[in-house]
């Protein structure tokens, strides 16, 4: 996961958070997050570099629409980098 950028783990963990959202899904959750519009064109390639690199798969809803889940990888990146910002992050007050 350190490879990844902040944007690509933030889609990580909103394609996790989610049962096999689509991309406008993703986007408008982002959105929200960000408070700011997610082009197509920066939310798109990233989800493909996450496909990509095996974290990520992308099926297809139908003709028009893909949806996004984590692979096993995917998700034992994101157990990994929570344990390694535990280590940092005492959420326990």
């Amino acid at each position: 996961m350190y490879d990844l950028t902040g944007f690509q783990r933030d889609l990580l963990y909103v394609i996790a958070g989610q049962d096999e959202p689509h991309g406008l899904a993703i986007k408008d959750e982002l959105e929200d997050y960000y408070e700011k519009e997610i082009h197509h064109g920066r939310l798109y390639p990233n989800l493909d570099t996450l496909v990509d690199k095996g974290l990520v798969e992308k099926g297809e809803r139908d003709r028009r629409t893909n949806f996004y889940t984590l692979t096993r990888r995917g998700r034992r990146e994101i157990d990994a980098r929570r344990d390694w910002e535990s280590q940092y992050v005492d959420i326990e007050e």
